[in-house]
């Protein structure tokens, strides 16, 4: 693949990746399935392998899972939170064995299924629970100790007053919990989650313990992290009966295994139990047994070198298109959908899917009444794989010329796929808009979600963002399942919003193209509303990070007289229109750093922060122009790329005293 092709293959897929593990980390939410995620994950990998000046800083393969937020206390993970290779077929976890016989080759296995659901870490001292927290990022997670109580089957004393044990399990729904639930939901008139990992994910950072009690998550442990006395431990098989008799719900089915043919027949059997499982997996692991072994296999900078997660292949069935769903996004993308009758998937029943785009139904030629093949791997968004027989009565299915919500023609962007309502004012639009702006990342309205939104615009209420800030506890208090008290909090809620950084009211704009990233690099550069809206594409396109099309896409949005009509009524209903973003000094004015490899003491957000505090800036790519590389533990490709032009290169020490 030619350099400039791969770099715009680069961009899209970091865009996209990046989103997913926002929306499931973040946002409980899930758009594609996890066999694109994973198969899209290695697709960045490779390139990146192939070409390492395209290695960005904010690449997700740099990430072990999701950040964590403000919603609860960091927890600092004294041992890391590792993630794991993936494998996808018998050949990859033969060559894993061949790495692993290569400096043992007498080493054995353990094998148990991989549940689908939120890791989590478990301290305990004395024999007490002290302490629960998520997985985070693999360094720094959140503290849900309060939450974690209600879990019936995590003791809160164990069994052997034990000095001090970490633990790490997999905290989970099962499906009679996810369908009580989801039931509940859909009576309350509540957004439902959309499978048992997304709803034990939501469930475990609730706010009010009351609620997650409410929820009937369950654990499984499968991992002690650290440990001061107590039994000596040598091997998994060991340490897995042994928290058994602690007292804890460890993972089900986890056997040993002498080779590894015997972990493949495992793997096999776990595979073909999952339609019967009360729970679900995402997979199965095979994990080094002895301790001793581990430890000399050691982890590179993602995962342990000593256990590998097998993915299974994705479940596929044919059924009969019935109809084709049209429905309008937020920025205007008209997205089809497939209606079809009722299949059985990964033990779910399922009668919708996503079709992805026009040119998609127009490659596989798909009209109503053809028999479609269906897949899904796990429990995620079924989506449309092919067309198995055409019915041959129908013409191939066309999207309308004018947007189902509103009406108005539509139309497609040159170099683009999507089919799209351009009306400011479409309805469907409007609703999904507003969301988007009282969202986390955006304003970040607490209690202003969609089911009270939806109610505001269906009462004629609101028919912009801009009156938001004129509502009042009066129009609140009409709405249904709104006191006084859930009305005044709203309130300030939304006062409190207009104290946030310019980035945040950026991104609530909704401009296409334009993601948190992008508007932090805005925000951090022009540092006014009112400079921002001066600016040219020739401008824009000078910020790193900034592409043109981004820039054009931005200018020209913003030079709409309808979106210089909402920043006006903003600004004049008190928005904070400046960057908040407070410099120490410019001792780093003008440099450029890139980091590369694990540091110790610092998270990489952490580290990128203090640079941009000290008026420097960070880069995902070592060039000419980089400055300095903070280089950590195994540090790759950005360090060889380094030596290799001359640029100067720091230790973590070194770094502290630049700052000091």
């Amino acid at each position: 693949m030619e350099f400039e092709k791969a770099r715009k293959r680069v961009e899209e897929l970091t865009a996209v990746l990046n989103q997913c593990i926002e929306k499931y980390y973040m946002g409980n939410e899930s758009d594609v399935s996890d066999y694109d995620y994973d198969m899209m994950m290695r697709e960045l990998s490779a390139l990146e392998e192939e070409f390492p000046l395209l290695l960005r800083e904010d690449s997700p393969t740099h990430r072990v899972g999701g950040s964590s937020d403000n919603t609860f206390q960091k927890v600092q993970h004294t041992v890391r939170m590792e993630s794991l290779q993936d494998a996808f077929s018998v050949e990859e976890l033969r060559e894993f064995d061949e790495r692993v016989k290569k400096a043992f080759p007498d080493a054995k296995y353990v094998v148990e299924p991989k549940i689908d659901g939120l890791s989590c870490s478990l301290e305990y001292r004395n024999g007490v629970l002290v302490r629960a927290s998520t997985r985070g990022d693999g360094d720094v997670g959140e503290d849900v100790t309060a939450n974690v109580k209600t879990i019936r089957s995590v003791p809160l004393k164990l069994n052997e007053e034990i000095p001090f044990i970490e633990v790490r399990g997999e905290v989970y729904m099962s499906h009679d919990s996810f369908d009580e639930l989801v039931a509940t939901q859909e009576l309350n008139g509540e957004k439902t989650f959309k499978n048992p990992r997304n709803a034990a994910s939501g469930s475990l950072r609730q706010k009010n313990p009351k609620i997650t009690a409410g929820r009937r998550l369950d654990i499984f442990v499968f991992n002690i992290q650290q440990k001061e006395g107590g039994r000596t431990l040598s091997s998994h098989k060991e340490s897995l009966d042994y928290l058994g008799e602690l007292g804890f719900k460890t993972v089900p089915g986890y056997k040993r295994c002498d080779n590894i043919d015997e972990a493949i027949a495992c793997i096999n059997i776990i595979g073909n139990s999952r339609g019967s499982l009360l729970f679900d997996i995402d997979g199965a692991v095979i994990k080094t047994d002895d301790f001793a072994m581990r430890e000399e296999l050691g982890s590179t900078a993602k995962f342990p070198k000593w256990a590998v997660a097998f993915k299974y292949p994705p479940e596929e069935k044919p059924t009969k298109l019935l109809s084709v769903d049209i429905q309008v996004g937020r920025t205007g993308v008209l997205t089809p959908t497939a209606v079809f009758e009722p299949i059985t998937l990964a033990g779910t029943t399922v009668s919708r899917a996503t079709l992805n785009n026009a040119d998609f139904i127009n490659e596989k030629r798909i009209a109503i009444g053809d028999t479609i093949v269906v897949r899904k791997a796990g429990d995620i968004i079924p989506e449309v794989l092919c067309v198995e027989s055409h019915n041959g009565e129908n013409p191939v299915f066309t999207f309308p010329e004018t947007c189902p919500a509103c009406g108005s023609r539509v139309a497609r962007e040159e170099g683009e796929a999507a089919i799209r309502c351009n009306n400011p004012d479409c309805p469907a639009q409007l609703l999904r808009k507003l969301i988007h702006f009282c969202s986390r990342d955006a304003m970040d309205i607490e209690g202003l979600g969609s089911a009270v939104l939806e109610q505001l615009v269906s009462e004629k209420l609101i028919s912009k963002a801009s009156d938001i800030y004129r509502l009042t506890p009066m129009d609140l208090i009409t709405l249904e399942r709104m006191g006084q008290k859930s009305s005044l909090n709203l309130i300030e809620a939304i006062e409190k919003s207009k104290e946030n950084d310019l980035y945040k009211l950026i991104f609530a704009l909704g401009i296409h193209h334009i993601g948190l990233k992008a508007a932090k690099l805005l925000a951090n550069h022009f540092e006014t509303m009112e400079k921002l809206l001066e600016a040219e594409v020739s401008d824009v396109v000078e910020i790193e990070g900034i592409g043109e099309i981004m820039a054009k896409t931005l200018v020209d949005t913003l030079r709409l007289p309808e979106t210089r009509s909402l920043i006006n009524e903003l600004c004049e209903l008190g928005l904070n229109t400046k960057s908040l973003t407070e410099k120490e000094d410019d001792r780093f004015s003008g440099m450029t750093f890139v980091l590369t490899g694990t540091l110790s003491k610092y998270g990489r957000r952490e580290a990128q922060e203090i640079i941009e505090k000290f008026g420097g800036k960070a880069s995902g790519s070592v060039s000419k122009k980089t400055s300095i590389v903070l280089a950590g533990e195994d540090a790759g490709s950005k360090l060889r790329k380094a030596n290799e032009l001359g640029i100067r290169v720091i230790s973590e020490s070194e770094f502290e005293e630049l700052i000091k």
